[in-house]
């Protein structure tokens, strides 16, 4: 029985690999968009789809974004998050919003396979390096859900921004503010939500619906 894959990036050349990759497998692309936003259309209307394969970045908005409102329509569908980034706050991200596994764009073709056959059957396909390295990202925060932080207006930017993947001079590029200003806010953010590094704030800002 062939798995009916769903394929989101924005990138023609890596549908066009992806859809090389799997020929000649079980593994049969029904549907190729190249936004979240599509994404998210598509897996609402197609019950055929047994699996959504979704790009993390992308210029209309954040592919993790997406995994958030397809796991809240469909909670049993299972989504491969894929990624050019190992990036522990995107990992992190991802397993807290309900993602099956992580692959990344170098992976090799019989790695991805057998991570989309894994997911296909509703198993978990992180690895144990994966989750180890987020563990205690995942094990916070110490702040229960109904504490108020009062992070400043700026400081909950620089939170959305940080939560999305972005270093603090990417963060200081994006809002026009210096990078020595950047880290202070992080400073700042990190101490008021008591959280020790920017991987536990993510998952903060995830779990308190912030992004």
């Amino acid at each position: 029985m062939s798995i009916q894959l769903l394929v989101c990036d924005d990138h023609e050349v890596v549908r066009f690999g992806l859809a090389s990759l799997l020929q000649g497998t079980e593994i049969e692309i029904l549907a190729e968009v190249a936004s979240g936003s599509d994404a998210v259309k598509n897996a609402m209307d197609n019950p055929r789809i047994d699996l959504v394969l979704l790009d993390i970045r992308m210029p209309d908005g954040d592919g993790l974004n997406a995994l958030g409102r397809i796991k809240l329509e469909r909670p049993e569908l299972p989504v491969l998050m894929l990624s050019t980034y190992d990036n522990p706050t995107y990992i992190a991200r991802a397993v807290a919003l309900g993602a099956a596994g992580y692959v990344l764009k170098g992976a090799t073709r019989e790695h991805l396979i057998e991570t989309i056959k894994t997911a296909a059957t509703g198993q978990s396909a992180w690895t144990r390096e994966e989750l180890r390295r987020v563990t205690g990202a995942l094990a916070t925060p110490r702040l229960t859900a109904d504490v108020e932080v009062p992070l400043t207006q700026r400081e909950s930017e620089v939170l959305r921004q940080l939560t999305h993947g972005l270093t603090n001079k990417e963060i200081a590029q994006t809002l026009e503010i210096s990078y020595e200003t950047v880290k202070e806010h992080v400073q700042h953010i990190l101490r008021k939500i008591g959280v020790s590094d920017r991987t536990q704030a993510a998952v903060w800002a995830v779990r308190q619906g912030l992004v």
